[in-house]
Parts: structure tokens; sequence; C-alpha cells
């Protein structure tokens, strides 16, 4: 029998490659999936499989070294239940300078990270698209935030997000199909930062409730459509071209079980690995037309790589006692209640972010703690990381993975810049939680750990609180916020960048890139919702162009 030819090929099943799958359906296009992992379900998610031990949870992660996940147990909610969910290092592994270490969180199944992401969903803004218009710093993507508005308005409206009205300029509100509220406790800190200081704003978390069925909506949509082939434990090795190295033809598979290889065409080619994986793909598919990586005509493939610049802050909250749950979504047995607080950046009078390069998530009173003790809270920070050309993938061909392919090499080296965003970062949040009657315990990234009052975890076994620290040096570096971006990105001239407006390679327009490689900067906020708009706008384009053989 004849070879399919598909009208596009999606590499990846994640928050980018699900909304492609739905985009693509729903425009009448014959589509095939490649998921490098298994199709998973409802049975992958027992909650009754393995318990959290402690905060620290020292001994599930030391398990999870010993079975090979010694780099994902470092993941700031690993736990047990959740092993399957995350790769095995062995199998992956890759290499960074020694100077700069990176931890890599990563997910190989259907679904991607959606399975074990904290599901919060927040817009960007001009602050995070026109950089370098407004601070001097980075470059200007060659979009916008209005650009984005409606794709953000079709994704909230297929997701059904919980949240509240807010009207703070520096982090737009989304469309709601559910109502989130705080804590008692998270309320009365509210009341006093914006009190304290008005260009400080406290809000609900933007997040999506559980989902019983354990497929997102997008995907299950495309499923439904009857014009998807999901073909799972498909590992994408190369990008096939023609012979002129003018367009993408496909792509070479290694069967993740067998280690066979096959190859599998179509009219387009739409990369949603996530940023490393999608880089080292192109860098792996270099060929006589393309020496120095596929759609690399720029030399800056693999280049401008970021992450946000994490830290993590966490103690008692004397103005409330004991804990509750604030969480208006059905509950998830397995993952237990969601939300939480989220600090935008601060306000200027005119309305811009008043300088400040961060943002803040966390919670306070949902955490077990006895009827009469000190609510607890704990902070996790992202700031602004600078994209500078040294920071980049590469691929190290002295080593490969499990199934022969080199592994990548990951630069993302913190600067002086960087540094110093990181110390206002750190200061900022202690202001604002001391000023508003929080007791620290500790604070914490990659400039060090610094206990204060009972110190870091003042409940855990000394041995445990001992290991915590000793580890800590080796946790809180860069990769921690999981928010890896950049390597493939977007801009207004080939000369300097990878992909054009419309996420299209400036070299083979019929190759896109729509996970977060194709940002040009870190943005401070999480990347999930305007990776999803990003690709529904993508592919929408890409859709209309293949039905008018523009391709």
């Amino acid at each position: 029998m004849p070879e399919t030819l598909y009208d596009a090929l999606i590499v990846g099943s994640g928050a980018s490659g699900m909304f492609a799958a739905q985009e693509l359906t729903a425009q009448g296009l014959q589509v095939v999936q490649l998921e490098a992992g298994p199709e998973i379900g409802v049975g992958d998610f027992n909650p009754s499989s393995v318990r959290r031990q402690s905060d620290i949870n020292l001994w599930q992660r030391a398990k999870a070294f010993v079975g090979g996940q010694g780099i994902q147990a470092r993941a700031a909610f690993f736990d047990a239940r959740q092993r399957h969910l995350f790769v095995n290092d062995r199998q992956l592994p890759y290499t960074t300078p020694a100077d700069a270490p990176f931890v890599w969180i990563r997910s190989r199944q259907a679904g991607g990270r959606t399975h074990v992401f904290g599901r919060v969903l927040l817009r960007w803004t001009d602050d995070d698209f026109k950089s370098h218009s407004r601070t001097g710093r980075g470059v200007d993507w060659p979009i916008g935030y209005d650009d984005l508005v409606p794709y953000y308005e079709e994704v909230e409206r297929e997701l059904a997000l919980y949240g509240e009205k807010d009207d703070v300029p520096t982090l737009p509100d989304s469309i709601y199909g559910h109502r989130a509220e705080m804590t008692a406790a998270e309320r009365t800190f509210k009341s006093d930062v914006e009190n304290t200081w008005p260009e400080r704003r406290v809000v609900t978390w933007r997040y999506i409730g559980p989902e019983p069925s354990r497929v997102l909506r997008p995907l299950r949509e495309a499923i439904a459509s009857r014009r998807l082939d999901i073909r799972y434990n498909s590992i994408v090795s190369k990008i096939l071209t023609n012979e002129h190295g003018t367009r993408a033809t496909g792509v070479e598979v290694i069967d993740r079980i067998t280690r066979q290889k096959t190859r599998v065409h179509a009219r387009s080619v739409i990369l949603c690995a996530s940023p490393i994986e999608s880089i080292r793909l192109m860098l792996n598919s270099a060929s006589p037309q393309h020496p120095d990586g596929l759609g690399n005509s720029s030399g800056t493939l693999g280049r401008y790589f970021v992450d946000q610049l994490p830290c993590v802050v966490a103690g008692r909250y004397s103005k409330a006692k004991g804990w509750g749950s604030a969480d208006k979504a059905p509950a998830d047995p397995f993952y237990g209640p969601s939300g939480g607080i989220y600090i935008p950046r601060y306000i200027a009078p005119d309305g811009s972010s008043a300088g400040s390069d961060f943002a803040f998530q966390g919670s306070i009173g949902r955490y077990d703690t006895p009827a009469d003790a000190d609510a607890r809270f704990s902070f996790f920070g992202y700031g602004a990381m600078d994209a500078v050309r040294d920071n980049r993938i590469t691929l190290d061909s002295g080593r490969r993975d499990a199934w022969g392919i080199p592994v990548p090499h990951i630069r993302c080296k913190i600067g002086p810049h960087d540094r110093q965003t990181l110390k206002d970062q750190i200061l900022a949040i202690v202001e604002t939680i001391e000023g508003a009657g929080g007791k620290i315990d500790y604070v914490g990234s990659p400039l060090g750990l610094e206990e204060k009052g009972r110190g870091a975890y003042p409940d855990a076994d000394p041995i445990s609180r001992m290991i915590f620290r000793r580890m800590f040096p080796r946790t809180m570096v860069m990769g921690a916020a999981i928010h890896e971006a950049g390597g493939a990105r977007m801009g207004s001239e080939a000369k300097t960048s990878v992909l054009n407006a419309w996420n299209q390679s400036w070299d083979l327009p019929n190759l896109l890139v729509t996970d977060a490689s194709a940002f040009a900067g870190s943005g401070v906020s999480g990347t999930t919702l305007t990776i999803m708009a990003m690709t529904v706008r993508a592919c929408r384009h890409l859709a209309a162009e293949l039905r008018g053989n523009a391709l």
C-alpha cells in the first residue's frame, strides 16, 4: 500500500502539541502526531499508590535517585506517585558546563508536562513582548500582546479557567469559566500588602481544574475529529527535507520499544517537543544544505536560551492559624487541592511595570498545620533572565542517549545583570512578606541559601534537614523554574532569528516551531498559556497557507 502523506506532522503532545492537533484537525487537515512516550490514562493516576512522606520528601527522592531519576527528583513538587510521569535520566542524559549546572525537568508521555505542571495559566504583556522598547534590554518580539489577545481568549474559553477579575495592568485578566478564591490567610495578606504598597497587587491564581479523563479537552477534540493519527512510543530523531533543503518532507522515527527506524512524511512539520528537545532535533537534522543545523542560516539556532531566575521563600504567617483549601474545582484525589496567590510585576503610575523584572507565585494557609499553629506559606519567585548569545543548546557528540541520539549540552549561565535581578527579587519578596507580618524560615536561590528564624523545615528530622542543606546548591540552580525558553527565537529579520512572526522557519517555511523555543525572551510569568495561544495562531496561519497552496 502507498505510504500516507499527511497534511501536517506534529512532534510532541504536550501544551503546544495538543493545541496544534486541535487547530489543524478543526481546519480539516489530516494530521499525524508523534509522541516519544506511551499512551496513559485514568489507570496511571492511582491516588493510593504512594503517599507523600514529608515536606522534604527525602526518602522518596532518594529512591527515585537510585532508580535513575536523580535529576527529576530535584523538582520542587516531586513525589513518588508521579515518578512514572518523569523521564529516566540514565536513558536520557545531558551535559552542562562545570560552572553552570542546569536542572532539566521533563516528561515523555501523552500530554507531556501538562500532567506535572502547577496548572497556572497567565497572560504575558508587552513588558515581556517589547522588552527592548521598554527597558533597552533584550530584543522585541515581532508580535505583541494585541496580536495574541484573541488566541489567549480562545484557549481560556477552551480550558474554562478558574480566576477572578482583578484589573491589574501588569497582569491582564483572562476569560474565566469559574471563580477562584483565596484562603482567609491570603485575604488578610492581600489587604496588608496592598494597603502598605499600592503598587503591589495580590491576586488569585488563574488555573485549570482537574481533568477526570486525564486527557485535556483540546486533545480529546482532535481525537474525536477522526482526522488525527496518534503514534505513541515514537521518538523523532531527524527532520527530513527535499533535495534542495528548502522544504521539510517528514521525519525519521525510532520506535521506543523495538528501536526500529521508520519514516513518516507530511506536507508540513510542527515541532512541539519542548525547547531543548526541539532545538536538539533541528541540530541533529544537519545536512549538506544545512551544515550547522536545520534552519540555522542565521547562526542563532540554539542561542539566546533562557529560563526564569528562581528563588524560593517559606515560613509562617502569624496573622492566621491552621489551614484549609479555597479550591473551588472538583476534588482530585491524585493531585489534591490547587489554588493560591500571585504577586505580578509592580505597577507604575502610568500602568506599566515599575521596574520590577520579577513576579511571585505562592500560597498561605493551604499546608496541613495544627489548628492553633501559625499558617504556613511558601512563594516561588520568577525573574527575567537576560537572553545572551553564549547561553545556548548544542549537541554533545561524545554522548548518546539510550536510542543512539546525541545528547544536548545546555549552557544557561547567569550573568551580572541576572545576579542583580535575583538580589532585587529576593529583597522585594522578603520586604513584602515581613512587612505584612510573615516570619521567614528560609530564602534561597542560585545565589545561595539563607536560613532565618527557625531555619529550613524546622519540623523535619535533623538528618533530613542536613541533607536538604547539602542538596540545595545542586537543586536551586537554573532550570528549577521549569520555564525554559528560547534557542529558536522568532524575529523580524532572517539574519538575526530562526523563525518569522508566524513561527515558521525562515529557511524552510513549512517547518514550524511553536513551543517555548520560539520565545525571544524569558518573561516573568508562566510560559504555558502563551505557548498555547501562540500555537493556535501559528497553526491557523499554516492551515490557510496549506489550503491556498502557498507552501
